[in-house]
């Protein structure tokens, strides 16, 4: 295997945060690890105390209402990368929360060594949420929108 490419599979774990790579091509095969080959350190779990009684309350205090998430089409991101909401730095996003969007529309990019992806809505609607900050890494299948 190519010196190059094992070092742009080094650059690859490194920024998608990823914990382990293994690529085989032919009879070569490559493991890159970022945590080393060590044994998983040992989990410790306590358990917790028998619960006590609670003391008898004289009017019980009415429970916080509990926001609601938003309902409705979730677009998930289709690949490991880096998160960006606009074309490039200093420039608009492509979309905003409230914003209309027709099925096929640009919503973002997302960064996989060094090739920018635009991300299209597969469904059109409203965006109600937007689940990534700009920059941040995402994994396969992680929920990005959610459209209504």
């Amino acid at each position: 295997m190519d010196l190059r490419k094992i070092k742009t599979l080094i650059d690859l774990v490194q920024e998608s945060g990823i914990a382990e790579l293994e690529i085989t091509e032919g009879e070569e095969k490559v493991r890159i690890s970022r945590h080393g080959t060590a044994p998983p350190a040992p989990q410790y779990f306590q358990t917790p105390p028998p619960a006590q009684p609670a003391p008898p309350a004289a009017v019980a205090a009415p429970a916080a209402p509990v926001p609601a998430e938003p309902t409705g089409h979730t677009l998930k991101s289709p690949m490991v990368g880096t998160f960006y909401r606009s074309p490039s730095p200093g420039t608009s996003s492509f979309v905003e929360i409230g914003q209309a969007v027709t099925k096929g529309q640009t919503l973002c990019i997302i960064e996989a060594m060094k090739l920018l992806n635009e991300i299209e809505s597969d469904a059109a609607g409203v965006v109600k949420a937007i689940l990534v900050e700009n920059g941040q890494p995402v994994e396969y299948g992680q929920p990005l929108f959610i459209i209504e």
